[in-house]
């Protein structure tokens, strides 16, 4: 099933790890979810030794450990998850986790946009039915959140504080009271949400003034804030496991060098670097420089390579793929990546030698051909 599918979803990915886990799990679990939050926490951390099973749990999301369980307890309260950080943290995806883990469907998502209306959380109608037969609970279309509160599962919302006040003051009924009215039908007109019902928001702190969330809304919310991984051997891990996830999805046999690896994750933490000293945003590159935008600089690399190169991944190539993908605005991108590349890469690239050499000049190739 899942080589139909262009990404499948967390549950159809790892079904067959979580049918183990079901079914060795004797802990208690809240409401009616599927797995008990010790098993939730194995799930998406990982097994270790100490926790006695008779297989290996692949970890899946790398952050600290007191962020997954503070979100599993969270939900086991049945209080809405917000989960607010810089784009590319893993907030959707341990989102994602969570609900595969919890519900075995993580699929009810509410994407927030400055078009994301009140219909997208509670309902809308079949117009062809409507005009048919009349308004009825047959001719309604429940949004994702309603699907959630009748099947007592969770539902997601995605990118909260891009959504408009309006769409907010829903969300806060349905937090708050647990139910929503149909007010164009005289029988059958109330959802009740059931047990196990409960959001996973997640907000982008960059996003901050856009639909700034009011008071009311936050209390129905227990914030868990995900920080951007600035560790590098953390860090290596998560661009290693995606990496890997990738080439099978592509059904590529690519091998991925340490020594590129290292380069790619000390180039980002440079850049990181001038972009906290520098003194306006003109200095700044565009791009946030998070682990995502990392792996898809990798994934640019990779496929350059197995396509248009002699499948073998070189330091030349994922320069031209570093700059390719950061430098967003021209000149100002431009002009950092070529400020970079003098100062940094080259006096790097004469001292260390080797793989910087060709990472030098493949950036400054691609500089050039951007200029």
């Amino acid at each position: 099933m899942t080589n139909e599918m262009l990404r499948a979803p967390a549950e159809v990915k790892y079904a067959e790890e979580l049918d183990w886990l079901e079914s060795v799990d004797d802990g208690p679990k809240p409401f009616s979810w599927r797995l008990s939050p010790r098993m939730v926490r194995l799930f998406v951390l990982g097994s270790e030794r100490s926790d006695g099973l008779d297989r290996e749990i692949s970890q899946k999301w790398f952050g600290d450990r007191s962020f997954v369980e503070r979100s599993i307890v969270t939900l086991a309260s049945d209080r809405g998850l917000l989960l607010i950080g810089d784009p590319g943290t893993g907030k959707s995806w341990l989102a994602e986790l969570l609900a595969a883990a919890i519900c075995r469907n993580s699929t009810l998502v509410v994407q927030g946009t400055a078009g994301t209306t009140e219909d997208h959380i509670k309902y809308s109608w079949n117009v062809s039915m409507v005009i048919a037969k009349g308004q009825s609970r047959q001719s309604m279309i429940p949004s994702p959140i309603m699907t959630a509160m009748e099947q007592g599962v969770i539902g997601r919302f995605e990118e909260l504080t891009r959504s408009t006040s309006d769409v907010q003051d829903a969300l806060i009924s349905i937090l708050s009271e647990k139910y929503v009215s149909i007010p164009e039908l005289d029988d059958d007109n109330i959802v009740f949400a059931q047990p196990g019902f409960s959001i996973i928001a997640t907000a982008n702190s960059r996003d901050r003034g856009v639909n700034d969330l009011s008071s009311a809304l936050k209390r129905r919310f227990n914030f868990v804030r995900i920080p951007v991984v600035t560790n590098k051997r953390s860090e290596a891990e998560i661009v290693r496991f995606r990496t890997t996830e990738l080439l099978r999805r592509h059904r590529i046999e690519l091998e991925l060098p340490p020594t590129l690896l290292d380069i790619l994750l000390q180039s980002f933490a440079d850049l990181r670097a001038a972009a906290a000293s520098a003194t306006s945003d003109d200095e700044k590159l565009e791009s946030a420089l998070s682990t995502a935008e990392q792996i898809g600089v990798l994934e640019d690399a990779i496929l350059h390579s197995q396509f248009f190169g002699d499948r073998t991944l070189r330091a030349e190539t994922l320069a031209g793929s570093l700059v390719g993908s950061l430098a967003r605005r021209s000149p100002e991108d431009l002009a950092i990546l070529n400020k970079y590349w003098h100062g940094v890469v080259e006096p790097r690239s004469k001292k260390d030698g080797g793989e910087w050499k060709e990472f030098l000049e493949g950036g400054r190739q691609a500089i050039s051909t951007l200029s």
